[in-house]
Parts: structure tokens; sequence; C-alpha cells
């Protein structure tokens, strides 16, 4: 099993067990890990993007790293708009 990670804001569920006997521990990790992502969301956090988005739509936000992924402007946090990916500040 993958340890907690408290820097992400994405969930990946972990495949469930076999033993019924280790469902009730196993729910209790997958519940705390869905709490911390939205945690995250809810305080704003976003992870650093190294990879241009495939299907951006408007209205998304990234923090881009500047360097494997610079949408323009070196790095920083851009917001997708009119088809295009604009720096934010």
């Amino acid at each position: 099993m993958r340890p907690l990670n408290q820097n992400t804001v994405f969930y990946v569920p972990e495949t469930s067990p076999s033993d019924p006997n280790q469902l009730s521990a196993f729910i209790d990790r997958e519940l705390q890990r869905v709490k911390m992502a939205i945690d995250l969301l809810a305080l704003g956090h976003l992870d650093k993007t190294y990879v241009a988005p495939t299907k951006p739509r408007e209205g998304d936000i990234r923090l881009a790293d500047g360097t494997s992924w610079n949408p323009g402007s070196g790095a920083g946090f851009y917001g997708y708009y009119g088809s295009a990916w604009v720096k934010l500040g």
C-alpha cells in the first residue's frame, strides 16, 4: 500500500482487499485519502503541472513548472480562457 501523501489533490483508489476482515481498515484508509484531497482543494492547493493538459476547458487553472511545460510566460499560475493559457499575475 502507498503511504498517505498530503501534497497532492489527486485521489486514485487502491485495490480492495480480498480478505473481508481487512475491509474495515481499507475503507478507513480510503476515506482519509479522499478527505485529504478534498481538504487541499478547499484550501486552494494546486499541484505543479509538468505537462500541458490534453483537453483543457475554459476556466481551468494550473500551476505550470515553466520548464517541462511553459504555456508562454514561464513558471506560474495560468488560466485557460478563449482557447489559450493566460498567465494570472
